[in-house]
This record gives C-alpha cells, structure tokens and sequence, in this order.
C-alpha cells in the first residue's frame, strides 16, 4: 500500500472564521487582490476586514467560469497593483481563477506552457505567491485542491493548470457564509461535493485516508442536502455542507475521479452548463454503467463492495446494494429539481463528439474500469 496525502498548509473550518481573515494574513504581504464572482459587492465585508490589519486590497471580478484569458488579465490587474499575495472569495471559479493567477504571478513564461491538453504541460517551477480561498458555495473542495479547472472556448474543452505549488496556504471555510444560496445553486453545487465523494472512494485510486473522509461526507450529504434546499437558513445543514464539500475537495485531489467528471470537462468547455448540474445529471447512470460493467467483466473487483458500501450510506438501509444506490441518486435528483443534458442545449447529436473527448480526459482515467464506447454512450444517452 502507497499513497501520498497534500493540502493546503492549513485549514480553517468554522461558522463565523472570515472574522479571522486579517489576522490570519499579516505576514504575507500588505496588499491583495481579491478574486470573486461577477457580484463584487459580495467582497466588500471581506476587504473591511482585510484593512482592519493594514492589507489594502483590489479586486478582481471573474464573470462565469475562468478562462485563459481572464487569468493573463488577473495576472496584469495583479502587478499593476503590486499584490503580493491572492485571496479567492467565491465559488469553484473564483477559487480557481485565483490559483491560477497567484501561481503565475511567480513564474515565468505563458499560461500555455503549464497546461494540460492543449497546452505544453511542462511543470510549474516555483511556489506561488502566497494564496488564501474562501468558498462561499459548498460543492467544489477547490480550496484544498492543486489544479485550476480553465476553460478555453478556442478549444471547446475544460483543462488543468495542476502543481502541488498551487495548493493555497490557507483554506478558510466559514458555512455562515453559504447561507444565502439560492436553493438552485444549493441543489446543483450540492450534488458536485456528492459526486467528488463517490467518485474518489470507488475509483481505482482509492487508499484509506480518502476512504474515511468520504464515508463522513456521503453522510453528511445524505442527511443534509435536502435539508439546505428545502431550508437555507438551517446552519447545521449548511455546516455539513460545507464540510462535504471540503472533504470532496481532500477525497479527488489525493485519490482521483472518474466518468462523471470525465464528461463533464469536455461538456462544460462547449456549452454554458453549470458544473455541479451537469455531474448531477451523468452521477446516476455513471453509477449505473459502472456497476453493470464490474459485474460483467469483473465480478470479483472490490469496487462492486464499494458500490454498495455507498448505498448503505446514502439510503442509511443495511442490506443496500449498488442499485439501490442508482435509485437514491435519480430521486435526489428529481427531488431538486435539476434538469437533465438537454437543459443546457445537448442532443443526441453531440454525443459522438464528447465521448471522444471524454474517454481521453484526465478524469476518467481513474474510473473503476475503462469503459467502453457504447457505455460511454449509454451514460450521454441516459443523462440528456
């Protein structure tokens, strides 16, 4: 048994801990960039504080998911401003956008020569400037993750900026800061931090510090998704979120993924489809596909216990199976409300092209078997 575990430096988890954020940040530097969403006044609190303790801050405002060209112009807004340290305050694509842009502040060269697919993929030197993430939604784990998920519209497809110099030297996670989700980005980040739990305990790169970090997560999820739905203001729910999320984040940065995000790269980087909602809507038949094939040309494969180890998790049932499992997916998914594929403008059409893509994304390299084309199809066809 081999594995290897890396985080961010440290983790702060706690209803009420932004509080602490400029405290926690004297000593890297004296002024930041923020990096958040397109609603910039969702920061002001943030910046507040950060000048209570000296840091003077700009900030920088990503509209929808990062792409190439928004971190080159973060990287720009950063100098001009002389940042010596980056702060992520948002969802996954703050997060992300921020990684990216703190990492490139200190190396040299294009943006182009460290990513992955498209790009020369060479390794990333030298540690970024220093890089704090606040997720206000609970669902990426990109706090405590070592890539930038970007999308390269030329492209048409989602790739990773990914080196262990990017992970953050802090990851602060304040739940209270989640309380105002609407109940849709509720639902559809909810079910991303569902997926990154059952994807890295079944996927062929498991080990058993993962596996504990997603048996508490499942469950978690389990008793309180619906709840913070149904519910916002329920701290306790959101509290459990957030930390599925965070061990999300943990589970896929140390073990892998697998179809789900597998797809959900390529159909993310060709149709304005939110991340969280597209693995929604493949994480049923994935699973389904998944357990079909073990059965059928791997019987014996440890994975089919791991299949139906979530299903007695997600349905709290002591005779669960691996199907039982499927139903509980697709009634959760029906119960928020979230659409399949063909909300987001994929067709029957389309399917050809992202299989191809998909069965040579990162991602699926870790699923529990290689999967044939006709399955991969069968999970599209299934998901639309």
């Amino acid at each position: 048994m081999q594995f290897e575990f890396a985080t961010a430096t440290r983790i702060i988890f706690g209803s009420g801990t932004l509080k602490q954020i400029g405290s926690l940040a004297e000593g890297w530097g004296s002024r930041a960039l923020v990096v958040t969403g397109s609603n910039t006044t969702r920061a002001e609190k943030l910046a507040g504080l950060l000048q209570k303790s000296q840091i003077n801050c700009s900030v920088f405002a990503v509209t929808g998911e990062p792409n190439i060209g928004a971190i080159n112009e973060g990287v720009v807004a950063a100098r001009k401003n002389a940042s010596d340290m980056v702060i992520g305050f948002g969802g996954g694509s703050a997060i992300d956008a921020g990684k990216a842009i703190a990492v490139m502040l200190r190396n040299p060269g294009e943006l182009f020569d460290y990513l992955e697919v498209i790009g020369y993929g060479k390794s990333i030197p030298n540690e970024s400037a220093p890089y704090i993430a606040v997720p206000t939604t609970a669902g990426t784990g990109a706090e405590v993750t070592r890539n930038a998920v970007l999308a390269s519209p030329e492209h048409k497809v989602k790739v990773s900026l990914r080196s262990a110099h990017m992970l953050p030297k802090l990851a602060l996670v304040d739940p209270e800061l989640t309380l105002n989700l609407p109940p849709a980005v509720t639902a559809t980040t909810g079910c991303d931090a569902l997926t990154q739990l059952i994807e890295p305990f079944v996927c062929s790169r498991a080990n058993p510090m993962v596996d504990a970090l997603c048996r508490v997560g499942m469950k978690r999820v389990a008793r309180s998704l619906r709840v913070a739905f149904a519910n916002g203001s329920t701290l306790a729910a959101r509290e459990d979120m957030a930390l599925a999320s965070l061990f999300g984040g943990l589970a896929l940065a140390n073990a892998g993924l697998g179809a789900v995000h597998g797809f959900a790269g390529p159909i993310g980087g060709s149709f304005p489809a939110p991340h969280g909602g597209v693995c929604a809507a493949l994480l049923p038949y994935a699973t389904q596909v998944n357990i079909r094939a073990l059965r059928a040309r791997a019987s014996g494969n440890e994975t089919l216990r791991r299949y139906d180890e979530v299903a007695r998790i997600l349905t709290n049932e002591n005779d669960a199976t691996g199907n039982d499992a499927v139903t509980w997916l697709r009634t959760l998914i029906s119960e928020l409300q979230i659409p399949g594929l063909r909300a987001y403008g994929i067709t029957q059409k389309e399917i050809p092209a992202l299989v191809g893509k998909a069965a040579q994304a990162s991602s699926m390299k870790a699923n529990p078997l290689m999967l044939t084309e006709n399955e991969l199809n069968e999970i599209l066809e299934l998901s639309i």
